[in-house]
C-alpha cells in the first residue's frame, strides 16, 4: 500500500468515528482544518476520505479563515439540498447504461466507440434529460464500484495442444545436457535500436530543467541506421554475450552470433563439450520453418565438431524464453533514459550490464553484411544430416558434424525393399504402429473394414467415367498405382500430419495427386465408419527422416548371451 492510499485510510477512519457526532458546521470546519494542514492536494483527499464533494471541503477552509463565531443553532436532520440520485433515482440506471452497453445496456450507446470521461458522460445524460455535474457522475461511479483501470496483458490467445509437453520435452532435454556438462545457451534477436539522438524511454539523473535534447522524430537516421542486437545466454555460466549487427536480421547472422561466442567464451568455458543444446523461439532468423537456419548450423556443427541439438520453444511462448529476463531486461534497464547516439554508445552500454545474482555481459560490433532473400532447396535440406527428435521432429531437432550411419542397413534380409521405394522403407516398415498410431492387428483390420468399400467405390468411379457397364472381366485393364491397403496407408500417414503429399508421394513411387486423390476416396470413408486419426507430435521432411526415425536405437538393443 502507498503512503497516500494509508494516509487515506487513517483519514477516513477518523471521520468515521467523529463526524456522526458533530453538527454539519463543524463537520465542515474540522475537514477543513484537515486539508489545511495536509497542504496541496488535501482538499481532494480529505473529501475522497470523508465521502463528501470538493467544494464542501473549500467550504469549510473559507469558514475558517473568515474567523466567524458559532452560529448556536444545528440544522433540521434531512434539511439541504437533496442529492441528485435522490430526486432522480433513474439517473443511476442511464449512467450504468452508457458504461456497460455490452453487459446490461445498450449495445447502440453513443458513447460506445468515445472515451467515456466524466465529463462526456454527464453530458449525455444532460441530453437524456438528466441534470447532472461529471463531479457527480464520478461519485456514483465510485459508489457502483468502478475505478480507472488500464487494459491487462493476461490472455495469450490460443494455445497450442502440445504447449506444456514441449516445454516439460525442452527442460529435460536442457538437464541432460547440463549433468553431462555441455554447454546450454538461450538465444533471441533483441529488439532493434535506432542509433541517433532519439528518445530512449526511462529517467536518468539530469539537472533540473536540463534534460538531454533528443530528436522530435523517430526517422532513421540514413548513415547511422540501426543496430541489432543478437543476445546469446549461457544458462549455467549466467554470461551473456550480445553480437550488435548494423545490417539485416537474418538466420546466417543469428548462426554467426553463436559462432563468435562460441568461439570467443563457448570454447573456453566448455574445453571438453562435444555438443550444445540450443533453446531458440519458434519464429523470426532462428526460427524452426526458416531453412536457413537449419543449413547454417549444420556448417557450423561441421566446423566445431560439435553435435547441435535445437529445442525450440511452442509458438506463442517467446516471453518465456530465458534470454529475456535473464539478459534482455537488465540491458533495457542499464540503458533507460539515455539516447542511443551511436554504436560504439549501445555496445559499451550492453557490456555495462550487470546484476546483484552475477550476471556478465561481452558486446562486439558486427559490421559484415548479410543479405536477404536466400533460397534453399528441397535437395539442400534434404542432404543435411540431421535428425528429428520422435517428439515433434519440427521443433526438435539435432544436426551432426557429420552424418549419421546409414540407416538402410537396419532393414533385414527378408524385407528387401523393391527398387521404387527409397531409403530401405518397405511398406510393412511404413506400417510401423509409431507412424500409423495403431497396432499391426488394429491397422489389419482397417484395411479389411475399409477394402471392399474401396472396391465399391473404384468400380462406380469406372463406370461413371465409361457411361455405361463393365464389358471385360474384372480384374483386366490397367492397374491402380495404389493397392486398397496402400491407400488406407497414405491416407493415415497424412491425416497424422507425419508428411505433405509430396514426400508421401517419394515413399509409395507415385505423384502427390495420386496421393491426394487416394486420401480423397478413403477420409470420407474412415469418417463414415468412426474411425478417429490422432494427430502425431513427429514431423518429417525426406525419407531420411523417416528411415533415421524408424531405426531401432542401439543403446536399447539387448544381445543375447550364448553359453
Amino acid at each position: 500500500m502507498s503512503g497516500l492510499e494509508e494516509q487515506r485510510g487513517v483519514l477516513a477512519a477518523k471521520f468515521g468515528a467523529i463526524l456522526p457526532h458533530l453538527d454539519e458546521r463543524q463537520r465542515r470546519l474540522l475537514i477543513g482544518a484537515e486539508a489545511q494542514s495536509l497542504g496541496h492536494g488535501g482538499i481532494r483527499a480529505v473529501a475522497r476520505a470523508a465521502g463528501v464533494r470538493e467544494a464542501r471541503v473549500s467550504a469549510g477552509i473559507r469558514e475558517l479563515a473568515s474567523g466567524e463565531a458559532p452560529l448556536g443553532r444545528i440544522r433540521r436532520p434531512g434539511g439541504g439540498r437533496k442529492r441528485v440520485v435522490d430526486l432522480n433515482p433513474a439517473v443511476r440506471k442511464a449512467l450504468l447504461t452508457l458504461v456497460e452497453p455490452d453487459v446490461r445496456g445498450d449495445p447502440m450507446s453513443p458513447l460506445r466507440w468515445t472515451t467515456k470521461s466524466t465529463r462526456k458522460l454527464a453530458e449525455e445524460l444532460a441530453r437524456q434529460g438528466h441534470r447532472i455535474c461529471a463531479d457527480t457522475v464520478g461519485d456514483l461511479l465510485r459508489e457502483e464500484g468502478f475505478s480507472l483501470q488500464s487494459n491487462a496483458k493476461t490472455l495469450e490467445g490460443k494455445q497450442h495442444p502440445d504447449r506444456d509437453a514441449q516445454f516439460h520435452y525442452l527442460n529435460a532435454q536442457a538437464r541432460n545436457h547440463q549433468d553431462s556438462g555441455a554447454p546450454v545457451i538461450s538465444v533471441d534477436t533483441k529488439k532493434k535500436e535506432l542509433v541517433g539522438p532519439f528518445k530512449n524511454n526511462g529517467r536518468e539523473w539530469e539537472p533540473r530543467g536540463e534534460p538531454v535534447r533528443v530528436d522530435t522524430h523517430d526517422f532513421p537516421d540514413r548513415e547511422l541506421g540501426k543496430a541489432v542486437p543478437y543476445g546469446i545466454y549461457d544458462v549455467a555460466a549466467n554470461a551473456g554475450w550480445v553480437n550488435v549487427g548494423t545490417d539485416h536480421d537474418t538466420a546466417a547472422f543469428a548462426v554467426e552470433s553463436i559462432r563468435r561466442w562460441w568461439n570467443s567464451a563457448g570454447r573456453a568455458i566448455y574445453p571438453t563439450a562435444g555438443r550444445l543444446l540450443i533453446t531458440a523461439d519458434a519464429g523470426g532468423s532462428n526460427g524452426y520453418r526458416t531453412r536457413t537456419w537449419k543449413t547454417e548450423l549444420a556448417q557450423f556443427a561441421a566446423e566445431s565438431g560439435l553435435t547441435i541439438t535445437v529445442c525450440h520453444l511452442p509458438p506463442g511462448t517467446s516471453k518465456w524464453n530465458r534470454i529475456e529476463h535473464r539478459l534482455f531486461s537488465h540491458i533495457t534497464m542499464n540503458w533507460r533514459g539515455r539516447p542511443l547516439t551511436s554504436h560504439e554508445v549501445i555496445v559499451e552500454s550492453i557490456a555495462a550490464t550487470t546484476t546483484k545474482t552475477g550476471l556478465t555481459v561481452h558486446a562486439e560490433l558486427d559490421t559484415n553484411p548479410y543479405p536477404t532473400g536466400i533460397q534453399v532447396s528441397d535437395d539442400e535440406i534434404a542432404a543435411l544430416p540431421i535428425t528429428r527428435h520422435r517428439f515433434h521432429g519440427d521443433w526438435n531437432y539435432t544436426l551432426h558434424p557429420r552424418h549419421p550411419l546409414d540407416v538402410t542397413a537396419i532393414n533385414s534380409a527378408s524385407d528387401h525393399a523393391p527398387a521404387d521405394r527409397p531409403h530401405g522403407l518397405t511398406r510393412r516398415s511404413l506400417q510401423d504402429p509409431e507412424l500409423t498410431g495403431m497396432t499391426r492387428q488394429q491397422f489389419c483390420e482397417l484395411i479389411d473394414a475399409l477394402t471392399p468399400a474401396l472396391e465399391v467405390q473404384r468400380e462406380h468411379v469406372l463406370r461413371t467415367r465409361r457411361g455405361h457397364e463393365r464389358l471385360v472381366a474384372p480384374g483386366t485393364g490397367a492397374k491402380a498405382k495404389l493397392t486398397p491397403a496402400d491407400r488406407v496407408l497414405v491416407t493415415v500417414l497424412h491425416l497424422r500430419k507425419l508428411a505433405t503429399m509430396d514426400l508421401l508421394g517419394q515413399l509409395f513411387g507415385v505423384t502427390a495427386m495420386t496421393i491426394s486423390r487416394a486420401k480423397q476416396e478413403v477420409h470420407p470413408l474412415l469418417e463414415a465408419q468412426g474411425h478417429p486419426i490422432s494427430t502425431s507430435t513427429a514431423r518429417f521432411r525426406t525419407p531420411a527422416d523417416v528411415a533415421t526415425f524408424l531405426a531401432p536405437d542401439p543403446a536399447k538393443t539387448k544381445v543375447k548371451k550364448t553359453s
